[in-house]
């Protein structure tokens, strides 16, 4: 009797392990698309659009006017060739510049030396309405990623 106990144990115990295993198999793809690399997501994350101030047309005025744009993912994302562009198609494009994950970037109207944290558009005069206008940001290829509006349109994101 004690044979037949002894493999009626192994056959329970067998079984028991197949069926481990087999959960673990399915679960496997399910935590593994857990693991996926999080996709980076860059958006306008504020607009000054009014320089603090007097308008004067100064370059401290015009750098005063500016837009942020960030990454709010991990990954390192490459911006060159993405634009910015107002509803007047005044428009500034990256140039070899890459946004670190989870950081800011601000673009700022006037003339000055880039950083990893400030880039300049180099004009003149302003760009963005004070009372109302649109920021729109475009990947290398052309395509919408996020704008920012203000006055008329009722501010907030709007997508398209």
């Amino acid at each position: 009797m004690s044979a037949s106990v002894s493999v009626t144990a192994r056959r329970i115990a067998a079984a028991a392990l197949a069926a481990g295993a087999l959960v673990s198999v399915v679960t496997l793809p399910a935590s593994a698309a857990d693991h996926r690399p999080e996709r980076s997501k860059v958006e306008i994350s504020d607009v000054q659009y009014d320089s603090p101030g007097r308008d004067d047309g100064s370059n401290r005025s015009l750098n005063r006017e500016w837009v942020e744009v960030t990454n709010t993912g991990r990954r390192t994302v490459n911006l060159d060739g993405w634009t910015l562009k107002d509803e007047d198609g005044r428009t500034y494009t990256f140039d070899h510049y890459r946004l670190e994950g989870r950081a800011t970037v601000r673009i700022h109207t006037g003339h000055g030396r880039d950083t990893d944290t400030d880039l300049y558009q180099d004009r003149r005069r302003y760009v963005w309405d004070n009372r109302s206008d649109t920021a729109t940001l475009r990947n290398d290829r052309g395509r919408f990623v996020d704008d920012e509006s203000w006055g008329h349109h009722g501010g907030g994101h709007h997508r398209r």
